[in-house]
């Protein structure tokens, strides 16, 4: 594939990588702190920030320039330290919960009506019948449709303190009368575990999608129903997991790695050492594990790669991964911004820091991904750059790198595909399931009515509804042409997941989509080798 097209998975991704994803600790600082408050440089600045406010010949937003200011002193330190604008404050804060509170649907605001995609699994439109295809007219009396408004107002008039209520009016098709539901608002799931299932009768599979306040309790329900239905290993997938909360990640891998042993240690700017060590028996310590790792795959989801590889345990399969090894710390500033501050560096049981360098600047640190393409890592293990003076070994004997992400002990190339990167972007971008919720709306009922065990027969994705996704693309213009004659297997492939996805979730949607994947293969084949 040809110009940017090919990057834009990878640099989304890294993207999200950059905003600091390892929360390993929080920590608010008192604004009187005399370590703040008699900093000469503190003060030069404020003076600066008063002078321009009183003094300027024209009216000027300071708390743009502080922001901008910030940014620039955080842009010389690493690119992990980060500042959050408190407009973007929550919503960051929000994405890391494991829950938040609300009536708990996903929706589209079409032709200024609230269409409910779908009611989330374990909030409270579940619980009360909400469906799909629903259109929210009132909420408490107020009307919801034809305002003009954002999505995010909508959203503001919806959510409101647990256990409040708010009694909504829907008019859902078929029915000529509008429905009403007293909903009472309530803790909503967002899951970062999206898929748990059995790949064969002795090999379970989970999806950790990231690193979550709840992705470890998720994770041991996983593995619990895992067991009980057979399975004596585990496929853990942590492909283009960008990371989280540090703690997660650590009580994962202590389910798999002996008590007593190194899980990882952290070094700050005077050398202090933290250690973390495996504490408790782990539910899967006798059990094989497969580590699915990718060039996206970075800081919680490395530590658990990193972690397992240099203890002996379990087997990494996929690419190097992304590379980095640098611990945050959250600061609040006081007015509902933050800065995540890089505090330590993280390094394996065996020693190896894993992060990338980023000596030659921000823009060459992100634009890592294709000096990994051009240099054909992707593809060939032997393009895989080592340092030789980065060499480490693991107990067993195994040699290990540092230096730049985990490598995997078997690797799997990329798939090279160009017009799958294409199908595979507009699936994961979200475009193609607006479009899909246009032709579920075309027979709501009869979609709705589906079971999860009649849905692999009786859907199918026709000829029709190909060339519709065709124009609906173009249309949007978003410089992907759709896919030739040859790849409409694949779309079908695609748009059937949608269709599950919005109708049953992201476990059948990831079903779908690992079918003839090749790590997934690869894992199947090294599980029946035993």
């Amino acid at each position: 594939m040809k110009g940017r097209n090919k990057i834009y998975i990878p640099l989304l991704l890294s993207i999200a990588c950059a905003i600091g994803l390892i929360l390993g600790a929080r920590l608010n600082f008192d604004p009187t702190d005399e370590l703040f408050t008699a900093n000469p440089k503190k003060q030069k600045l404020n003076r600066l920030i008063d002078y321009i406010d009183y003094e300027y010949v024209d009216d000027v937003n300071t708390d743009s320039i502080v922001d901008v200011t910030v940014n620039k002193i955080l842009e010389n330190l690493d690119p992990h330290s980060v500042y959050i604008p408190k407009e973007e404050y929550a919503r960051v804060t929000d994405n890391m919960k494991g829950d938040f509170v609300g009536i708990g649907v996903s929706f589209y605001n079409i032709q200024d009506t609230i269409v409910v995609i779908k009611a989330l699994e374990g909030g409270p439109s579940e619980k009360m019948g909400i469906r799909g295809g629903d259109r929210i007219l009132y909420a408490d009396g107020k009307k919801l449709f034809n305002l003009d408004i954002s999505e995010d107002s909508i959203t503001t008039r919806l959510k409101g303190k647990a256990n409040t209520k708010i009694t909504l009016k829907i008019l859902r098709k078929g029915i000529k009368d509008l429905l009403t539901f007293k909903i009472k608002r309530g803790v909503v799931p967002l899951k970062s575990v999206n898929a748990s299932y059995m790949l064969t009768d002795k090999l379970g599979y989970i999806k950790v999608d990231r690193f979550s306040e709840t992705t470890f309790t998720e994770f041991s329900e996983a593995i619990k129903e895992l067991k009980a239905e057979g399975a004596k290993e585990i496929a853990l997938d942590l492909r283009n997991n960008p990371g989280g909360y540090l703690s997660e990640a650590i009580n994962i891998a202590d389910e798999f790695i002996a008590d007593e042993k190194l899980i990882l240690f952290t070094k700050n700017k005077s050398g202090a050492i933290e250690e973390t060590y495996a504490q408790r028996k782990g539910s899967f310590e006798n059990g094989k594990v497969y580590v699915l790792i990718n060039e996206n795959s970075a800081s919680a989801s490395e530590v658990v790669a990193g972690a397992l590889q240099d203890n002996d345990v379990g087997t990494i399969i996929g690419r190097r991964s992304y590379g980095k090894g640098l611990v945050q710390r959250e600061m609040e500033l006081g007015d509902g911004s933050a800065v995540r501050l890089t505090i330590a560096r993280y390094y394996t049981p065996t020693g190896r820091s894993i992060q990338k360098p980023y000596d030659n600047g921000n823009e060459s640190y992100f634009n890592d991904y294709m000096r990994r393409y051009k240099n054909g890592e992707l593809n060939s293990e032997d393009s895989i750059e080592v340092n030789d003076s980065l060499k480490y070994k693991t107990p067993g004997g195994k040699i290990v790198y540092g230096g730049g992400g985990i490598i995997p002990d078997i690797f799997v190339p990329k798939d090279t595909d160009s017009e799958k990167e294409k199908l595979t972007f507009l699936l994961r971008g979200g475009y193609m399931s607006r479009y899909v919720f246009y032709i579920l709306e075309q027979n709501r009922e009869y979609y709705n009515s589906i079971s999860k065990e009649d849905f692999r027969d009786e859907i199918e994705i026709t000829d029709q509804m190909i060339n519709d996704f065709d124009r609906y693309i173009s249309q949007m213009n978003v410089g992907v042409k759709p896919t030739s004659d040859y790849h409409k297997p694949l779309l079908r492939k695609y748009l059937k997941a949608e269709i599950a996805q919005q109708l049953f979730g992201t476990n059948v949607f990831e079903r779908f989509l690992n079918e003839d994947d090749r790590i997934i293969e690869k894992v199947i084949e090294l599980s029946n080798e035993k």
